[in-house]
Order: C-alpha cells, then structure tokens, then sequence
C-alpha cells in the first residue's frame, strides 16, 4: 500500500472513531455556559453576544432544520455541530502530522520504506488520538460552543489539507 492510500486510510479511520467518540458523548440539551445562547440564537437564527458567531449561528440554523426544526432537538444539532466540526480537527491534525513527519525523512512519498510509513502513520495516530481524548478539547467538542468550529477553522487554515 502507499504512503497516499494508507495516510488517507488511516486518517478517515481516525476521523470515525473522533466522531464516534464525540457523538456518543454529545449533551443531549444544553448545559452551563454560553450554549444555551448559542442554541437559541442557532434555532431563531438570532445574534448571540458580541462577537457573535454568525458563521456558527448559520451552520446551527442550517443543522437544526436537518434535525427537524423543533424546538426539542435544536440542542442535540447544534451539539452534534460541535461534535461533527472537532472530528474534522482531529482529521486535519492526523494528516498535518503525518505531512510534517514525512518532510523529516527528506525524501519522496513513492520511496518511503515500510517501516518509515508505520513510523510516520504511528506518530498521526499518537498526536491526534492524544488530542482527540484530552479533557479540554473533548469537553467543547461535545457542547453547541463556538470553540469546535473555530479549531477546525483555524487547524484547516493553518495548516491546509496536507
């Protein structure tokens, strides 16, 4: 198998168990914090405190009609949002990760040894796993909070699709 074909592979199974992991464990409702906010305005399709997340707001909007547009299941869609867009993260990190790992061997992707592909995929799977577990990320990860969206924004535009 090539480098290509497993980190692809690889990545989207990461991805899976991300996602997994965090919709499983989503807040049925809203909980403390600033989500019941966020939940309402989603589901009016109103401004939340300043900054106000309008981005947010417009992705919770579009996943509380996929939802059912009632007003018992716009926290689950919203959460589910989070925990949709913190999968992503965890897909971008694996492959930013593996990109990064491959440069250090200084050669081309098609004469990677074996070793060096289980090294390189090895080291993706520790980071992003790693991150996908720690408390701090899981906790919004979970929640209809602003913070999932803009990690996977910020891990996608820092990094690009590697």
């Amino acid at each position: 198998m090539t480098f290509r074909k497993a980190n692809n592979v690889t990545g989207w199974t990461v991805f899976l168990i991300a996602l997994a992991t965090y919709v499983l464990t989503r807040e049925a409702r809203g909980s403390l914090w600033d989500t019941g906010e966020f939940i309402a305005s989603a589901k009016g399709l109103q401004l939340p405190h300043t900054p106000g997340a309008p981005l947010f707001v417009l992705l919770g909007r579009f996943f509380v009609i996929l939802f059912g547009d009632g007003p018992l299941t716009a926290a689950s869609a919203v959460n589910f949002l989070s925990a949709l867009a913190s999968a992503a993260t965890i897909l971008f990190l694996f492959w930013s990760i593996t990109h990064f790992g491959r440069k250090l061997y200084n050669t081309q992707e098609d004469k990677l040894s074996v070793a060096q592909i289980n090294i390189i995929l090895g080291a993706g799977l520790v980071g992003s796993l790693a991150y996908t577990f720690s408390d701090s990320f899981w906790f919004s990860a979970v929640e209809g909070e602003v913070y999932a969206l803009s990690s996977f924004f910020l891990q996608h535009w820092y990094f690009g699709p590697c």
